[in-house]
């Protein structure tokens, strides 16, 4: 069974950062694309970013592409989410999901795993 545990969020200020980690276990490293979404108050889950099994490929909504930052330890599995020059539009609820391949990195494919997530709050 897939089990995602995300850690990490907080309040932070408008500009700041914060890095969000999704420990995963229960499944073979690698062998699973990973991604983060995110679902503010009175709006509907919204994909954030993706990344491919190995860690290579990469792929971020265009509203946090340059800010946002996705990696994975296969190691430790470890999913990472490194958040910079927060906003508040940026405040919601973040999830970490996984989808066993074959997978897809864009908000068009769907995850078969999610995490319970964790909450961010920008204030400005």
């Amino acid at each position: 069974q897939v089990r995602l545990v995300e850690s990490g969020g907080g309040s932070v200020q408008a500009g700041g950062s914060l890095r969000l980690s999704c420990a995963a276990s229960g499944y073979a490293s690698g062998s699973y694309c990973m991604g983060w979404f995110r679902q503010g108050p009175g709006k509907e889950r919204e994909w954030v970013a993706g990344v491919s099994p190995g860690g290579g490929s990469t792929y971020y909504a265009s509203s946090v592409k340059r800010r946002f930052t996705i990696s994975r330890d296969n190691a430790k599995n470890m999913v990472y989410l490194q958040m910079n020059s927060l906003e508040s539009e940026d405040s919601a609820m973040y999830y970490c999901a996984a989808h066993p391949t074959p997978c897809g990195l864009g908000p068009q494919h769907s995850f078969a795993y999610w995490g319970q997530g964790t909450q961010v709050t920008v204030s400005s």
